[in-house]
């Protein structure tokens, strides 16, 4: 599950995505908030994150604020992802970025919990390494999402 800084972050990107396409100019943090409906505070710490990793620029300024750095559809979504919330890989040992063997594995050779995991993981990796920011603002290919079966809420 991603962790609500990154819905904030998505939301926030999105933004801007859409402005790169209207008009390209900066936008102030309070604005970015505003529309993305993140707190100011939080997204603080979020834009400088992504800014850091190069997704976004900033320009200091009355007329300042933050644009994306590149096309939409040159930032993937699996990049942002570790960005912001970390490794995710759901164990340690089949993280790319992250690795470490489990503390109480005896043998990840033939680790069943591994093995299985792994199938999971490396097809939900193929998948979302094939999606962009552009995927989110509709400038991609729409997934089918009518063809998920619905989710119903447990206790």
């Amino acid at each position: 599950m991603i962790t609500q800084k990154m819905k904030y972050a998505l939301k926030a990107l999105i933004v801007l995505a859409d402005e790169r396409a209207d008009t390209d100019t900066a936008l102030q943090i309070e604005e970015i908030a505003r529309r993305s409906g993140a707190p100011k505070r939080f997204l603080e710490h979020i834009m400088l994150s992504l800014r850091n990793a190069g997704v976004v620029t900033s320009i200091r300024g009355r007329r300042g604020g933050y644009r994306l750095a590149r096309d939409p559809r040159q930032i993937p979504l699996e990049g942002l992802l570790r960005q912001i919330d970390g490794p995710i890989a759901p164990l340690p040992c089949l993280s790319r970025t992250a690795y470490q063997r489990c503390e109480d594995c005896t043998d990840e050779a033939s680790c069943r919990l591994r093995r299985t995991f792994a199938g999971v993981f490396w097809s939900y990796l193929l998948l979302l390494e094939s999606l962009t920011l552009a995927d989110l603002v509709g400038d991609g290919a729409p997934l089918p999402l009518d063809s998920i079966p619905e989710v119903q809420a447990s206790d």
